[in-house]
């Protein structure tokens, strides 16, 4: 099951399966897709936050960070998709479009099996951290 949702940053597809999202894109079925939660509880079955980086990670507003463990996790504070997000422990998310274009809304609600709301905005990306246990960097 995809699902077409207005996210706390772009339109995206979220689903349970990365790989359905990766079919949809047309992407490497097995390039991974963020996590995003809407629970800071799930976080901890997700990743281990490295302790120098809990506060931060906390904090973060509209922020993924890539884990040690290979796991990009974004946990969605403050917004309206967090209600979305709160039906499920976690979903796999992917911005709303083709591999390598811009979005067509037309497309995504097509593509999806599911369309959650109703009006799509294109915003800014989220920013993305790289933290190990000592140092963080960003990434975008």
């Amino acid at each position: 099951m995809i699902y077409l949702a207005q996210t706390d940053t772009t339109a995206g597809f979220l689903s349970k399966d990365f790989r359905e999202i990766n079919a949809l894109k047309r992407r490497a079925a097995d390039k991974p897709c963020l996590i995003t939660t809407a629970k800071l509880s799930e976080l901890k079955n997700l990743a281990r936050v490295p302790a120098k980086f809990k506060n931060l990670v906390r904090r973060a507003r509209k922020t993924t960070f890539l884990y040690p463990n290979g796991t990009a996790v974004r946990v969605v504070k403050e917004c309206a998709h967090e209600e979305f997000l709160r039906q499920f422990d976690w979903l796999y998310s992917s911005s709303a479009n083709l591999n390598g274009q811009n979005f067509d809304e037309a497309w995504a609600k097509a593509a999806a099996d599911e369309v959650v709301d109703q009006n799509f905005s294109q915003n800014a990306s989220s920013k993305i951290y790289k933290i190990s246990k000592t140092k963080i960097l960003r990434i975008r």
